[in-house]
């Protein structure tokens, strides 16, 4: 029975390196595969729909358009959009196309700040209508007086 526990204790170290070995194989497999999604660079498309403020001349799409060129930052820093984050302007919609590590929630809490700097954000929000774009809308005060 002795005989039998000595062969046992060395069988664990045997199949742990064996299993780390696995897992390093592993690791380097997933720093080739993210190598390769670095090659890819995604774009993404959004945009924000400034329509039923810029109709009323509440906001100018335009300066929503300056503060954002001003303000998105790239790699920690602001004014390094470069060739990765374009901002352009059609009328009243902002278009932002950017290279994949760029967060679209990145974009809502810019609008807001943008909002509450010109002490619009009690009368304007930013709603989501679908995947790739935001919408500035009033808050829907007529609510309050149906209820009443």
């Amino acid at each position: 029975p002795a005989a039998r526990g000595q062969e046992r204790a060395p069988e664990p170290p045997q199949s742990i390196p064996s299993s780390l070995s696995a897992s390093r194989a592993m690791a380097v497999k997933g720093l080739k595969k993210k190598g390769v999604v670095k090659g890819k660079k995604q774009q993404l498309k959004f945009t924000i729909d400034c329509q039923q403020p810029a109709d009323d001349n509440i906001i100018e799409p335009k300066d929503l358009e300056k503060f954002l060129n001003s303000r998105i930052k790239v790699e920690g820093k602001t004014g390094n959009l470069g060739e990765r984050v374009v901002v352009s302007r059609d009328k009243s919609k902002i278009h932002v196309s950017a290279e994949a590590p760029f967060s679209k929630r990145y974009l809502k809490y810019l609008s807001k700040k943008y909002l509450k700097m010109q002490q619009l954000r009690d009368f304007l929000r930013v709603v989501a209508p679908n995947k790739t774009s935001y919408e500035l809308r009033y808050f829907n005060i007529n609510e309050d007086n149906e209820e009443e």
